[in-house]
């Protein structure tokens, strides 16, 4: 017989509320199992794809790994320090920018020309603010990530941990599906496999369409000689989870940039322009349809509000596992939504109580024939 709803209320309600207390303890301690097992999550379709092609488990994970391993490589050897050079460039090209934005003004607007004029000092105060507090905010994020997490960790506990999930990832959703409570089995695996295609959807599909949009972004930025391509597609990239908001911050950036650098040069401020329109064409009719689908149920706003809130309450940590959270509080409730349709709650004692079924009409007795002989009926 199955506990009473309170009784399972009061025990999932105490095993959510130890998981948020261990979060809030041992924070620091689970990150790199977090990143870790992130990354195994999302390598295991590949894994999977290679075993049906014939190679072993171990094998699939080592090829995974070595792959991922060079690409790391690559990564901290060209990108990184370029994208940091970038930033510290574009953050202290800040006042030129605002001193030409300041002519460009007043060519167009002659009235600020008045060294009073609250609009001139206002562009004035701007880029000297971003001068002063860019450089600060750039070594300040710097050495708060490396605070938060130690190159000892990314370079040797986060590779390691990734590499044991992935290689025991069947055999540990295995073991866990046996530990399930057999009264409830069922229904926990339907909103497991609910979640899984959520997180699958968004997480595995969105970081698939920012990493291909900034890459494109960055390289078309580049080859189309923008200063700060890399920077500018780096950020467009980033935020493409954000339905249109990645491409209209990084254009309005991009264009902007492009109107100092290229100033009377309109063809080649129209190429940038039609960068980004040809990103959002191609996020919008062909990477998000395929990679993300339309079914994933995390709505923008539902998603930035678990990043603020558990970022809040559980920093880093609470950054990383806010997308899971979100997913499985979305599929929770739309099961609750269902379970209420499905109640007397719901239905009333009108839904408990069905009409009873119409009769259907009794059919009219076929008529006797007569004989053409007789003119008497067949049946006399």
């Amino acid at each position: 017989m199955a506990l009473p709803t309170k009784d399972q209320l009061r025990y999932w309600g105490i095993a959510a509320a130890v998981f948020l207390v261990l979060l809030w303890l041992l924070g620091n301690v689970l990150l790199p199992f977090i990143v870790g097992g992130a990354i195994a999550y999302f390598l295991d379709p590949v894994a999977d794809r290679l075993e049906r092609a014939g190679m072993s488990r171990v094998a699939a994970t080592t090829v995974i790994s070595l792959i991922a391993l060079l690409a790391l490589v690559l990564l901290v050897l060209a990108v990184i320090p370029t994208l940091v050079n970038q930033l510290t460039a574009l953050v202290n090209a800040a006042p030129d920018i605002a001193k030409r934005l300041q002519g460009f003004l007043l060519e167009r607007f002659p009235e600020l020309a008045d060294s009073t004029s609250t609009i001139r000092q206002t562009l004035a105060e701007i880029g000297a603010a971003i001068q002063a507090r860019g450089g600060e905010l750039v070594q300040g994020v710097v050495s708060s990530a490396l605070g938060v997490i130690s190159v000892v960790v990314f370079i040797v506990v986060v590779p390691v941990v990734a590499f044991y999930l992935l290689l025991d990832w069947d055999a540990m959703v295995a073991r866990i599906d046996s530990m399930l409570p057999l009264d409830h089995a069922p229904t926990i695996r339907r909103l497991a496999r609910e979640i899984d295609a959520v997180l699958a959807g968004f997480v595995r599909g969105q970081v698939s369409v920012c990493l291909a949009l900034g890459t494109f972004y960055a390289v078309a930025l580049m080859a189309a000689g923008l200063q700060f391509g890399l920077i500018v597609g780096a950020i467009a990239g980033a935020i493409t989870f954000i339905p249109y908001v990645g491409s209209l911050v990084g254009g309005i950036l991009a264009v902007g940039l492009a109107l100092f650098q290229f100033w009377g040069d309109w063809l080649q401020i129209g190429i940038i322009a039609a960068i980004f329109a040809a990103g959002q064409f191609v996020e919008g009719n062909i990477l998000t349809p395929r990679m993300v689908g339309k079914s994933v149920g995390l709505h923008p706003v539902w998603l930035l509000f678990a990043l603020s809130a558990f970022g809040t309450l559980f920093g880093f940590v609470g950054m990383l596992i806010a997308v899971p959270v979100a997913a499985s509080i979305g599929v929770l409730t739309r099961f609750g939504i269902e379970q209420y349709r499905a109640s007397l709650l719901y239905k009333g004692i009108s839904g408990r109580i069905a009409p009873p079924p119409e009769e259907p009409a009794a059919e009219p007795a076929p008529r006797p024939k007569r004989s053409r002989k007789t003119g008497a009926g067949e049946g006399a």
